[in-house]
Protein backbone atom coordinates (compact mmCIF):
# COMPACT_ATOMS: atom_id res chain seq x y z
CA UNK A 1 0.00 0.00 0.00
CA UNK A 2 1.30 3.47 -0.89
CA UNK A 3 1.35 5.82 2.11
CA UNK A 4 -0.68 9.04 1.78
CA UNK A 5 2.52 11.04 2.24
CA UNK A 6 4.05 9.30 -0.79
CA UNK A 7 0.93 9.96 -2.85
CA UNK A 8 1.10 13.65 -1.97
CA UNK A 9 4.71 13.71 -3.17
CA UNK A 10 3.73 11.91 -6.36
CA UNK A 11 0.96 14.39 -7.13
CA UNK A 12 3.30 17.31 -6.47
CA UNK A 13 5.74 15.91 -9.05
CA UNK A 14 2.86 15.29 -11.45
CA UNK A 15 1.65 18.89 -11.05
CA UNK A 16 5.13 20.28 -11.65
CA UNK A 17 5.52 18.11 -14.75
CA UNK A 18 2.13 19.16 -16.10
CA UNK A 19 2.92 22.84 -15.56
CA UNK A 20 6.29 22.48 -17.28
CA UNK A 21 4.76 20.60 -20.21
CA UNK A 22 2.04 23.25 -20.58
CA UNK A 23 4.60 26.05 -20.72
CA UNK A 24 6.58 24.11 -23.33
CA UNK A 25 3.48 23.56 -25.48
CA UNK A 26 2.50 27.23 -25.31
CA UNK A 27 6.00 28.32 -26.33
CA UNK A 28 6.05 25.79 -29.18
CA UNK A 29 2.54 26.13 -30.63
CA UNK A 30 1.64 29.79 -30.13
CA UNK A 31 3.13 33.04 -31.38
CA UNK A 32 2.50 36.75 -30.69
CA UNK A 33 -0.89 37.66 -29.23
CA UNK A 34 -1.94 34.03 -29.28
CA UNK A 35 0.55 33.29 -26.50
CA UNK A 36 -1.05 35.95 -24.31
CA UNK A 37 -4.55 34.57 -24.98
CA UNK A 38 -3.39 31.02 -24.34
CA UNK A 39 -1.85 32.04 -21.00
CA UNK A 40 -5.06 33.85 -19.93
CA UNK A 41 -7.11 30.82 -20.99
CA UNK A 42 -4.92 28.45 -18.97
CA UNK A 43 -4.87 30.72 -15.90
CA UNK A 44 -8.68 30.90 -15.90
CA UNK A 45 -8.94 27.13 -16.00
CA UNK A 46 -6.28 26.77 -13.31
CA UNK A 47 -8.23 29.11 -11.01
CA UNK A 48 -11.49 27.28 -11.71
CA UNK A 49 -9.79 23.93 -11.14
CA UNK A 50 -8.17 25.09 -7.90
CA UNK A 51 -11.39 26.58 -6.54
CA UNK A 52 -13.37 23.46 -7.45
CA UNK A 53 -10.82 21.08 -5.91
CA UNK A 54 -10.63 23.24 -2.77
CA UNK A 55 -14.42 23.28 -2.44
CA UNK A 56 -14.65 19.50 -2.80
CA UNK A 57 -11.80 18.99 -0.30
CA UNK A 58 -13.36 21.30 2.31
CA UNK A 59 -16.84 19.77 1.91
CA UNK A 60 -15.82 16.41 3.41
CA UNK A 61 -18.14 15.05 6.09
CA UNK A 62 -17.51 12.81 9.08
CA UNK A 63 -19.61 9.82 8.03
CA UNK A 64 -19.74 6.89 10.44
CA UNK A 65 -22.23 4.30 11.60
CA UNK A 66 -23.90 4.30 15.00
CA UNK A 67 -24.95 0.80 16.12
CA UNK A 68 -28.68 0.20 16.05
CA UNK A 69 -30.06 -0.16 19.55
CA UNK A 70 -31.57 -3.63 19.83
CA UNK A 71 -32.18 -3.79 23.56
CA UNK A 72 -35.76 -4.32 24.66
CA UNK A 73 -35.42 -4.88 28.43
CA UNK A 74 -34.50 -2.51 31.25
CA UNK A 75 -30.83 -3.50 31.33
CA UNK A 76 -28.86 -5.62 33.78
CA UNK A 77 -28.10 -2.86 36.29
CA UNK A 78 -24.44 -2.25 35.49
CA UNK A 79 -22.88 1.22 35.18
CA UNK A 80 -21.05 2.25 32.01
CA UNK A 81 -18.12 4.65 32.39
CA UNK A 82 -17.89 6.54 29.11
CA UNK A 83 -14.39 8.03 29.06
CA UNK A 84 -14.13 10.50 26.20
CA UNK A 85 -11.50 12.95 25.13
CA UNK A 86 -10.46 14.99 22.11
CA UNK A 87 -8.62 12.35 20.12
CA UNK A 88 -6.16 12.91 17.31
CA UNK A 89 -5.72 10.80 14.15
CA UNK A 90 -2.51 8.72 14.34
CA UNK A 91 -1.58 9.84 10.82
CA UNK A 92 -2.33 12.95 8.81
CA UNK A 93 -6.08 13.35 8.39
CA UNK A 94 -7.52 16.75 7.44
CA UNK A 95 -11.13 15.95 8.41
CA UNK A 96 -11.05 17.06 12.09
CA UNK A 97 -9.66 20.45 11.07
CA UNK A 98 -12.17 20.78 8.23
CA UNK A 99 -14.96 20.29 10.78
CA UNK A 100 -13.30 22.80 13.14
CA UNK A 101 -13.11 25.38 10.34
CA UNK A 102 -16.79 24.81 9.68
CA UNK A 103 -17.50 25.45 13.36
CA UNK A 104 -15.44 28.66 13.22
CA UNK A 105 -17.41 29.83 10.18
CA UNK A 106 -20.70 29.07 11.94
CA UNK A 107 -19.60 31.17 14.94
CA UNK A 108 -18.05 33.95 12.79
CA UNK A 109 -14.56 33.27 14.12
CA UNK A 110 -11.86 34.65 11.76
CA UNK A 111 -9.44 31.96 10.65
CA UNK A 112 -7.29 31.05 7.66
CA UNK A 113 -8.91 32.55 4.52
CA UNK A 114 -10.67 30.00 2.34
CA UNK A 115 -8.40 30.54 -0.66
CA UNK A 116 -5.19 29.67 1.23
CA UNK A 117 -6.47 26.80 3.36
CA UNK A 118 -4.53 24.27 1.26
CA UNK A 119 -1.37 25.89 2.68
CA UNK A 120 -2.70 25.35 6.21
CA UNK A 121 -3.27 21.66 5.50
CA UNK A 122 0.14 21.33 3.89
CA UNK A 123 1.65 22.74 7.10
CA UNK A 124 -0.44 20.30 9.18
CA UNK A 125 0.83 17.43 7.03
CA UNK A 126 4.41 18.62 7.55
CA UNK A 127 3.85 18.71 11.31
CA UNK A 128 2.74 15.08 11.23
CA UNK A 129 5.86 14.23 9.24
CA UNK A 130 8.04 16.10 11.74
CA UNK A 131 6.43 14.35 14.71
CA UNK A 132 6.37 10.94 13.01
CA UNK A 133 2.61 10.69 13.61
CA UNK A 134 0.56 11.14 16.77
CA UNK A 135 0.52 8.75 19.72
CA UNK A 136 -2.37 10.66 21.34
CA UNK A 137 -5.05 7.98 20.94
CA UNK A 138 -2.68 5.14 21.80
CA UNK A 139 -1.65 6.92 24.99
CA UNK A 140 -5.27 7.45 25.98
CA UNK A 141 -5.89 3.74 25.49
CA UNK A 142 -3.12 3.11 28.04
CA UNK A 143 -4.55 5.69 30.47
CA UNK A 144 -8.02 4.20 30.00
CA UNK A 145 -6.65 0.75 30.83
CA UNK A 146 -4.94 2.17 33.94
CA UNK A 147 -8.27 3.58 35.08
CA UNK A 148 -10.01 0.28 34.45
CA UNK A 149 -7.37 -1.68 36.34
CA UNK A 150 -7.48 0.80 39.21
CA UNK A 151 -11.23 0.17 39.53
CA UNK A 152 -10.96 -3.60 39.08
CA UNK A 153 -12.80 -4.29 42.33
CA UNK A 154 -15.89 -2.73 40.75
CA UNK A 155 -15.55 -4.63 37.48
CA UNK A 156 -18.68 -6.76 37.89
CA UNK A 157 -20.97 -3.77 38.30
CA UNK A 158 -19.03 -1.40 36.03
CA UNK A 159 -17.95 -1.52 32.40
CA UNK A 160 -15.70 0.91 30.59
CA UNK A 161 -15.98 2.53 27.15
CA UNK A 162 -13.33 4.66 25.43
CA UNK A 163 -14.41 7.33 22.90
CA UNK A 164 -12.93 10.27 20.98
CA UNK A 165 -14.40 13.38 19.41
CA UNK A 166 -11.97 13.47 16.46
CA UNK A 167 -11.46 9.75 15.96
CA UNK A 168 -13.56 6.62 16.09
CA UNK A 169 -15.16 5.29 18.19
CA UNK A 170 -17.18 8.43 18.99
CA UNK A 171 -19.24 8.98 22.17
CA UNK A 172 -22.55 8.26 20.41
CA UNK A 173 -21.21 4.94 19.09
CA UNK A 174 -20.02 3.91 22.55
CA UNK A 175 -23.24 5.07 24.23
CA UNK A 176 -25.27 2.88 21.84
CA UNK A 177 -22.91 -0.03 22.52
CA UNK A 178 -23.27 0.43 26.29
CA UNK A 179 -27.07 0.46 26.02
CA UNK A 180 -27.05 -2.70 23.90
CA UNK A 181 -24.81 -4.38 26.47
CA UNK A 182 -27.35 -3.72 29.23
CA UNK A 183 -26.15 -0.57 30.97
CA UNK A 184 -28.69 0.94 33.36
CA UNK A 185 -26.54 3.99 34.02
CA UNK A 186 -23.97 5.86 31.92
CA UNK A 187 -21.44 8.14 33.61
CA UNK A 188 -20.01 10.59 31.09
CA UNK A 189 -16.36 11.22 32.01
CA UNK A 190 -14.86 14.06 29.91
CA UNK A 191 -11.06 14.04 30.02
CA UNK A 192 -10.81 17.80 29.50
CA UNK A 193 -9.76 20.70 31.70
CA UNK A 194 -12.68 23.06 31.00
CA UNK A 195 -16.36 22.94 30.18
CA UNK A 196 -16.15 23.85 26.53
CA UNK A 197 -17.33 23.23 23.00
CA UNK A 198 -15.70 19.80 23.31
CA UNK A 199 -17.47 18.70 26.48
CA UNK A 200 -20.77 20.00 25.12
CA UNK A 201 -20.23 18.06 21.86
CA UNK A 202 -19.56 14.82 23.75
CA UNK A 203 -22.68 15.16 25.88
CA UNK A 204 -24.81 15.99 22.84
CA UNK A 205 -23.54 12.87 21.08
CA UNK A 206 -24.50 10.67 24.03
CA UNK A 207 -27.98 12.21 24.29
CA UNK A 208 -28.48 11.88 20.52
CA UNK A 209 -28.98 8.11 20.88
CA UNK A 210 -31.88 8.83 23.31
CA UNK A 211 -30.75 6.68 26.28
CA UNK A 212 -33.75 7.80 28.34
CA UNK A 213 -36.01 5.80 25.98
CA UNK A 214 -34.37 2.67 27.38
CA UNK A 215 -34.52 3.71 31.02
CA UNK A 216 -30.82 4.57 31.17
CA UNK A 217 -29.78 7.18 33.74
CA UNK A 218 -27.15 9.66 32.52
CA UNK A 219 -24.69 11.21 35.00
CA UNK A 220 -21.90 13.68 34.25
CA UNK A 221 -18.64 14.09 36.16
CA UNK A 222 -17.72 17.58 34.95
CA UNK A 223 -14.33 18.65 33.60
CA UNK A 224 -11.10 18.09 35.52
CA UNK A 225 -9.83 21.65 35.98
CA UNK A 226 -10.96 21.98 39.61
CA UNK A 227 -9.31 18.74 40.78
CA UNK A 228 -6.73 19.25 43.55
CA UNK A 229 -5.21 15.88 42.70
CA UNK A 230 -4.60 16.98 39.12
CA UNK A 231 -2.96 20.22 40.26
CA UNK A 232 -0.56 18.17 42.38
CA UNK A 233 0.60 16.26 39.28
CA UNK A 234 2.52 19.30 38.05
CA UNK A 235 3.99 20.13 41.45
CA UNK A 236 5.34 16.58 41.69
CA UNK A 237 6.81 16.77 38.21
CA UNK A 238 8.32 20.20 38.80
CA UNK A 239 10.04 18.92 41.93
CA UNK A 240 11.38 15.87 40.09
CA UNK A 241 12.66 17.90 37.12
CA UNK A 242 14.34 20.46 39.37
CA UNK A 243 16.85 17.92 40.63
CA UNK A 244 20.35 19.38 40.47
CA UNK A 245 19.13 23.00 40.30
CA UNK A 246 18.15 25.61 42.84
CA UNK A 247 14.43 26.33 42.59
CA UNK A 248 15.33 30.00 42.21
CA UNK A 249 16.97 29.05 38.90
CA UNK A 250 13.90 27.27 37.53
CA UNK A 251 11.39 28.93 35.19
CA UNK A 252 8.01 27.33 34.55
CA UNK A 253 5.61 28.08 31.70
CA UNK A 254 2.05 26.83 32.21
CA UNK A 255 0.78 26.47 28.66
CA UNK A 256 -2.94 26.87 27.98
CA UNK A 257 -4.73 26.24 24.72
CA UNK A 258 -6.88 29.37 24.45
CA UNK A 259 -10.03 30.10 22.51
CA UNK A 260 -10.94 32.91 20.06
CA UNK A 261 -12.37 36.14 21.46
CA UNK A 262 -15.47 35.57 19.31
CA UNK A 263 -16.25 32.48 21.38
CA UNK A 264 -16.27 34.49 24.60
CA UNK A 265 -19.89 35.49 24.00
CA UNK A 266 -20.89 31.90 23.24
CA UNK A 267 -18.68 30.13 25.81
CA UNK A 268 -17.71 32.87 28.28
CA UNK A 269 -16.23 30.54 30.89
CA UNK A 270 -13.72 28.63 28.77
CA UNK A 271 -10.68 30.96 28.90
CA UNK A 272 -11.58 31.92 32.46
CA UNK A 273 -11.63 28.27 33.57
CA UNK A 274 -8.29 27.61 31.89
CA UNK A 275 -6.82 30.63 33.67
CA UNK A 276 -8.29 29.54 37.01
CA UNK A 277 -6.91 26.04 36.53
CA UNK A 278 -3.42 27.38 35.83
CA UNK A 279 -3.84 29.72 38.79
CA UNK A 280 -4.50 26.76 41.11
CA UNK A 281 -1.38 25.01 39.82
CA UNK A 282 0.67 28.20 40.17
CA UNK A 283 -0.40 28.63 43.82
CA UNK A 284 0.78 25.11 44.61
CA UNK A 285 4.08 25.69 42.80
CA UNK A 286 4.70 28.86 44.80
CA UNK A 287 3.91 26.94 48.00
CA UNK A 288 6.61 24.48 46.87
CA UNK A 289 9.17 27.36 46.84
CA UNK A 290 9.26 28.22 43.13
CA UNK A 291 9.61 31.98 42.63
CA UNK A 292 6.46 33.94 41.71
CA UNK A 293 8.20 35.85 38.90
CA UNK A 294 9.43 32.55 37.40
CA UNK A 295 6.05 30.77 37.19
CA UNK A 296 4.25 32.26 34.21
CA UNK A 297 1.47 31.46 31.77
CA UNK A 298 1.62 31.25 27.99
CA UNK A 299 -1.14 30.68 25.45
CA UNK A 300 -0.82 28.30 22.54
CA UNK A 301 -3.43 30.03 20.37
CA UNK A 302 -5.63 33.13 20.12
CA UNK A 303 -4.58 34.79 23.42
CA UNK A 304 -1.60 36.59 24.96
CA UNK A 305 1.00 36.30 26.33
CA UNK A 306 2.17 33.73 23.85
CA UNK A 307 4.52 30.89 24.77
CA UNK A 308 7.33 32.71 22.97
CA UNK A 309 6.75 35.95 24.90
CA UNK A 310 6.70 34.11 28.23
CA UNK A 311 9.95 32.29 27.45
CA UNK A 312 11.66 35.60 26.62
CA UNK A 313 10.44 37.08 29.91
CA UNK A 314 11.93 34.18 31.87
CA UNK A 315 15.31 34.72 30.23
CA UNK A 316 15.34 38.23 31.69
CA UNK A 317 15.03 36.62 35.14
CA UNK A 318 18.30 34.69 34.52
CA UNK A 319 16.76 31.24 34.86
CA UNK A 320 18.97 28.26 34.05
CA UNK A 321 16.25 25.76 33.25
CA UNK A 322 12.70 26.16 31.87
CA UNK A 323 9.95 23.61 32.43
CA UNK A 324 7.31 23.88 29.72
CA UNK A 325 4.14 22.27 31.06
CA UNK A 326 1.32 21.90 28.54
CA UNK A 327 -1.08 21.67 31.45
CA UNK A 328 -4.22 21.58 29.30
CA UNK A 329 -3.16 18.60 27.17
CA UNK A 330 -4.29 15.22 28.43
CA UNK A 331 -1.79 13.31 26.25
CA UNK A 332 1.10 14.02 23.90
CA UNK A 333 -0.10 15.41 20.58
CA UNK A 334 1.00 17.41 17.56
CA UNK A 335 0.56 20.50 19.76
CA UNK A 336 3.00 19.26 22.41
CA UNK A 337 5.41 17.55 20.01
CA UNK A 338 5.62 20.27 17.35
CA UNK A 339 3.74 23.50 18.06
CA UNK A 340 4.96 24.16 21.61
CA UNK A 341 8.66 23.41 20.91
CA UNK A 342 8.44 25.57 17.77
CA UNK A 343 7.12 28.46 19.88
CA UNK A 344 10.02 28.03 22.31
CA UNK A 345 12.56 27.95 19.48
CA UNK A 346 11.08 31.21 18.20
CA UNK A 347 12.21 32.86 21.46
CA UNK A 348 15.87 32.33 20.44
CA UNK A 349 16.87 31.46 23.99
CA UNK A 350 20.55 31.75 24.93
CA UNK A 351 22.62 28.58 24.75
CA UNK A 352 22.97 26.84 28.06
CA UNK A 353 19.36 27.15 29.22
CA UNK A 354 17.93 23.67 29.63
CA UNK A 355 14.39 23.04 28.38
CA UNK A 356 12.10 20.25 29.59
CA UNK A 357 8.74 19.58 27.91
CA UNK A 358 5.82 17.87 29.62
CA UNK A 359 2.90 17.46 27.25
CA UNK A 360 0.45 15.29 29.14
CA UNK A 361 -1.09 14.76 32.56
CA UNK A 362 -3.18 11.58 32.50
CA UNK A 363 -0.15 9.28 32.65
CA UNK A 364 0.44 10.23 36.30
CA UNK A 365 -1.04 8.06 39.12
CA UNK A 366 -2.53 11.17 40.75
CA UNK A 367 -4.39 11.95 37.52
CA UNK A 368 -5.92 8.47 37.53
CA UNK A 369 -6.97 9.09 41.15
CA UNK A 370 -8.52 12.37 40.01
CA UNK A 371 -10.60 10.51 37.40
CA UNK A 372 -11.77 7.97 39.99
CA UNK A 373 -12.71 10.80 42.35
CA UNK A 374 -14.72 12.49 39.60
CA UNK A 375 -16.55 9.24 38.86
CA UNK A 376 -17.44 8.75 42.52
CA UNK A 377 -18.84 12.29 42.73
CA UNK A 378 -20.79 12.15 39.44
CA UNK A 379 -24.36 13.38 39.48
CA UNK A 380 -27.07 14.06 36.95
Amino acid sequence: MVAPFDLLGFYSILLAGTAGGTIFLIATLFRGKKIFLAIIFILVFLIIGFASANAVFLSQEDIYEIPSITRTDGGDGHTAILYFTHGEPPGYDPLPWILTMREFEHDNVPFVPWIVRPLFFNNLRNEYLEAGGSAHNKLHKAFFDNLRWSMANEEESTRFYLAFLDSEPHPDQMAAKAINEGASRIIILPVFITESTHTIAGQEMVYSVEPEKYGVEIDYTGALGNSDLLHEVFVNRANELSFGFQKTDIGIILVGHGQPDEWEELYPEQNLQEDQYRGFIREKLLAADFLPENVVSGWMSFQEPTITQSAKNLVENNVKKILVFSVSLSADSIHSEVDVPKAIRSANLPEGIQIEYIGQYVDHPLAIEALIQKISQADT
